[in-house]
């Protein structure tokens, strides 16, 4: 077993449950970890053996352009793909974060973290 995480996935995009997000945005870090089977890859040297960043990449980036009043709904969806796509995965986790969300104060960040395995 292994473990491959694509840190720090910089995205803008249009969530929350405000009327003003939905229209104004926000900068978004996106986090993902996936545990799968990495000795056939390893002894291969083989592209097609293992998880793929740029498809993890790609997975997110395609989710988070879809608006969503929740994280936990963005999240969600990104580890349904990952598991539904990347076949040798066997858990994901997730965290999405919002940079300097509108809540009335000066916090750097929110973030949901989310794990789904087979």
């Amino acid at each position: 077993m292994g473990i491959i995480k694509v840190t720090n996935i910089q995205v803008y995009a249009y969530h929350g449950c405000l009327v003003e997000e939905g229209k104004i945005g926000s900068d978004y870090r996106v986090d993902v970890a996936v545990k799968a089977n990495l000795q056939p890859s390893a002894a291969s040297d083989q592209l097609k053996d293992t998880v793929d960043y740029v498809q993890i990449n790609r997975i997110v980036k395609e989710e988070m352009a879809i608006r969503s009043k929740l994280l936990e709904h963005v999240a969600k969806r990104i580890l349904d793909r990952i598991l539904a796509e990347i076949e040798i995965t066997d858990e994901a986790t997730v965290a999405v974060s919002k940079i300097n969300p509108p809540i009335g104060g000066n916090v750097e960040q929110v973030t949901i973290e989310m794990t789904l395995s087979r």
